[in-house]
């Protein structure tokens, strides 16, 4: 009888929960709500409404979700290389996903495969586009050493899934984008929007005509000839036939893939902690230095390391048939992943994120999702009020004198709006003393506070693009075109393990043993709030 009681009580409450104007919460704590009611009264998605949302995406193959939330931030054990760029400093992080592994051969040869494809080199206007993306395998060249390496790691199908070395990070950032809109077009062919045919027609996908999420998100005539309009409006459920209300919502985002980019500074250190897991109720339990986790605790390995750097002068592996690490880099997968399912943490690459390098991270300036590297970009638009495309692309200038496209031709043009990689760095503005510094700051065109050298590229007698050495002493290598650097790597020894450690490069050069990984977006799982 109480049982029944209580049944009614709560068929009730539900009820004056959706009729009263206090419709979103039921007043207990933790509690969730039945079905969401917009407070105009129209349900999602009904029938003879005007509005339809779509369905809320869930996360990419090969992604891991990673659950934000505050932690120590840097070393938490002494600085013995005395650079005072890592104290450790609290921090808070939202949810976000990242790569399972680094990106492998097998996954960026894909990315150059499909510009060779849709912008074939011998195409004077593309002949830039595929070899500007290709890694610069001279990396594995030394001196002193025998390897094949530069010959056959990128291309040998028995390196497919070892991470992809010799990529500058802003080769590694046009690989984010082109990754974006791959998946898309892959999720819009398995809706039935774009044909499963679609690679099959060469109109669609030739040059300036391919697939972007930007085109798609706008409605851009040039999607056209490939969407599939009425599995369009079926997809997200807009249910009528009045050509107003469809146009109106055909740039819903249902099923749309989230942005993938590199990780910033801050996101990398806290997922390759994995503390999550290491925590009792709102307290992490232990924050070990990565030493410390290095070797089995299990009886059977006898101590094996668990992921792959150097061990020692002369020594990247180990005693022949020990099994205990690997002469260069080795699987993604081959060493045991972090608490998280994040594999490569601790060793084999170290990696590029998107943070732009200065020795002093401010938590008082930003102690939330902090990231150095703020610019903003908006699309270009014509006088007519459409978006301007890119015909003929621009390129950056990468270490090795080879040319990067900033932009794919038939791509939306964009113009940046803001700088802000130089924003309270230690400019007049941001100076204690008004008094102090010089009389120009970061707003400043061309203004630079570090003494860092200058790039200079020159054309030779063979057409080929080459650096020039900077005559001008200089103090410093800060730039705002160098990058942070998490991780240790096959070359390096246990020491750059620890994730509070940090390293910057030039943004335009590659190195043999630096890869990347991606992350993207994500809604933070919530836990104990109300839920739709």
């Amino acid at each position: 009888m109480n049982k029944l009681k209580l049944f009614t009580l709560l068929m009730f409450s539900s009820t004056f929960i959706l009729t009263s104007c206090g419709g979103g919460g039921n007043g207990k704590k933790g509690g969730g709500t039945t079905r969401f009611v917009s407070k105009t009264g129209w349900k999602p998605n009904e029938q003879n409404g005007w509005f339809f949302s779509g369905k809320q995406q869930k996360g990419w193959p090969g992604m891991v979700y990673v659950e934000g939330g505050t932690f120590t931030m840097g070393l938490v054990k002494d600085d013995v290389m005395r650079d005072w760029n890592n104290t450790p400093r609290r921090m808070q992080v939202t949810s976000f996903y990242l790569g399972e592994t680094e990106i492998t051969n097998y996954e960026y040869r894909e990315y150059v495969t499909w510009l060779k494809f849709v912008f074939p080199p011998s195409n004077p206007d593309y002949k830039e586009i595929y070899n500007g993306a290709l890694p610069n395998t001279s990396v594995w060249n030394n001196e002193l050493s025998r390897n094949d390496f530069a010959e056959t790691y990128f291309y040998s199908p028995q390196y497919d899934y070892y991470p992809v070395v010799g990529v500058s990070w802003l080769q590694a950032s046009r690989y984010c984008d082109w990754l974006t809109d791959r998946a898309n077009e892959k999720v819009l062919m398995q809706q039935g929007v774009i044909s499963k045919n679609f690679y099959k027609n060469e109109s669609n996908n030739l040059g300036a005509n391919s697939f972007s999420l930007d085109k798609f998100k706008e409605n851009d005539p040039d999607t056209e000839d490939y969407i599939n309009t009425q599995r369009l409006k079926q997809r997200f459920g807009i249910k009528t036939t009045n050509q107003r209300i469809i146009a109106a919502n055909k740039n819903v985002s249902d099923g749309v893939v989230s942005r993938f980019r590199l990780p910033t500074e801050v996101e990398w250190e806290f997922a390759a902690l994995g503390m999550e897991k290491e925590r009792k109720y709102n307290m992490y339990l232990n924050k070990k230095p990565a030493i410390e986790q290095l070797k089995s605790q299990r009886k059977k390995d006898n101590g094996k390391y668990l992921d792959n750097f150097k061990i020692g002068s002369g020594d990247y592996s180990g005693a022949g048939g020990w099994e205990n690490g690997s002469s260069t880099t080795s699987d993604v997968k081959q060493y045991p992943s972090n608490n998280l399912g994040l594999y490569g943490m601790f060793g084999n690459v170290a990696e590029w994120t998107a943070d732009v390098y200065r020795p002093i991270i401010d938590q008082e300036a930003s102690d939330f999702n902090y990231y150095r590297g703020n610019v903003v970009q908006e699309v270009v638009k014509n006088a007519d009020g459409t978006f301007r495309k890119i015909v003929n692309p621009k390129y950056d200038t990468l270490a090795d004198g080879r040319l990067l496209y900033r932009g794919l031709p038939g791509q939306y043009e964009r113009e940046v709006v803001a700088d802000n990689r130089n924003f309270k760095d230690g400019d007049f503005q941001s100076s204690l003393d008004a008094g102090y510094g010089r009389g120009e700051d970061s707003t400043t065109a061309g203004y630079n506070m570090y003494n860092s050298k200058q790039k200079r590229f020159i054309v030779d007698g063979r057409g080929r693009v080459v650096l020039q050495k900077d005559p001008v002493s200089r103090t410093t290598r800060v730039s705002n075109e160098v990058r942070v650097i998490k991780g240790g790597s096959w070359l390096d020894g246990a020491y750059w393990l620890d994730p509070g450690q940090r390293r910057y490069r030039d943004e335009a050069k590659a190195y043999g043993w630096v890869g990347f990984r991606v992350a993207q977006d994500a809604k933070s799982a919530g836990k104990g709030r109300t839920k739709r």
